[in-house]
């Protein structure tokens, strides 16, 4: 006798009410689903922001002053790369695009910013010949930065580093500095030829650098000493 196939269950059809109530379920699973995503993120920029935060920190106090010097620096070179290759004046150009006033402006700072004094003292000299070396000097900041993060806090030694993870600097670093100071030495051999003997000049020294010390005496004190010199050589001092 044959027998019909049980019919498969139906699921039962939902009343508005429990429609509207599953709607509301899954509109709230949704939007909870999207606060975990946001709060997912909003962590992990959070963490993002510490490290930066933190590499700052570590970074010396004017090294934002220096980067973008550096920038500014290479992009001027750049710029005058491409008017060499043009065969332009790259100062000339640069010139057409500043007005008057700016000129007079950017002068007039110029002259504020970085006042000729003149000599005053060897310490004001040296103070100065210093600052003009280091601003010739033009660091790679991405090798600083990869060895920064490389090393973490054995970049910057302190009294108990003993010295085994510290920077060492390389062949080219080492040929920069040998170069720059033959240059210093070559330029100083200019100024510091030796001066020709006069025989006729008095002789109140015993050796050459007492010579030079008496000469620097008499240079910053001979006005006011001249009178009383006078009066030992004419044997009147009191």
């Amino acid at each position: 006798m044959f027998k019909p196939r049980s019919l498969a269950k139906k699921t039962p059809a939902l009343t508005p009410a429990q429609q509207e109530a599953a709607k509301k379920r899954k509109e709230r699973l949704d939007r909870l689903q999207n606060l975990q995503l946001r709060m997912n993120e909003a962590r992990k920029m959070n963490h993002k922001e510490v490290a930066e935060e933190d590499k700052r920190k570590k970074l010396p106090s004017n090294y934002e002053d220096k980067r973008k010097r550096i920038e500014w620096e290479e992009e001027e070179e750049r710029k005058r790369k491409d008017c060499e290759s043009k065969g332009e004046n790259y100062d000339r150009v640069k010139l057409l695009d500043v007005g008057a006033f700016e000129a007079e402006q950017w002068e007039r700072k110029k002259k504020k910013r970085n006042p000729d004094p003149g000599f005053s003292d060897y310490e004001a000299a040296t103070f100065r010949q210093y600052q003009h070396n280091t601003k010739l000097i033009k660091p790679n900041m991405e090798e600083y930065c990869r060895e920064m993060e490389k090393k973490g806090d054995d970049f910057y030694p302190t009294a108990n580093t003993l010295g085994i993870h510290q920077h060492k600097d390389t062949e080219k670093g080492i040929d920069k500095m040998v170069t720059d100071l033959e240059r210093q030495i070559h330029k100083r051999e200019k100024y510091s030829r030796r001066r020709a003997y006069d025989e006729d000049a008095d002789i109140d020294y015993i050796n050459e650098r007492n010579m030079k010390f008496n000469k620097k005496l008499e240079r910053f004190y001979g006005k006011y000493t001249a009178e009383i010199k006078q009066n030992l050589e004419r044997g009147t001092a009191v």
